[in-house]
């Protein structure tokens, strides 16, 4: 039973840990429902918890572009770039 316990508490902290930095990191125009000092307030409040509830409502969605959270753009070639061709 304690090891289950000790299991359960290292998790909790894990996911508040994940939460609070990348709360910090979330530009505060992409945050959602509440301000951005209010999601880092409630997660140091209420642990874990504050931190699933971060994960699930707060965090801003994917653009939907197929990228992940804080991943690069594709690199355009010039011949392909409609800007680069404008300025030609």
């Amino acid at each position: 039973m304690i090891k289950v316990d000790a299991f359960v508490l290292i998790i909790s902290i894990l996911i508040q840990l994940y939460s609070l930095f990348d709360c910090a990191r979330t530009e505060q125009e992409r945050v959602q429902k509440l301000p951005k000092w209010g999601w880092l307030i409630l997660i140091l409040l209420f642990g874990g918890f504050g931190g699933l509830m971060w994960l699930f409502i707060g965090r801003p969605k994917s653009s939907g572009n197929g990228r992940g959270f804080g991943q690069k753009p594709r690199i355009i070639p010039p011949d392909d770039d409609p800007d680069f061709l404008r300025k030609l």
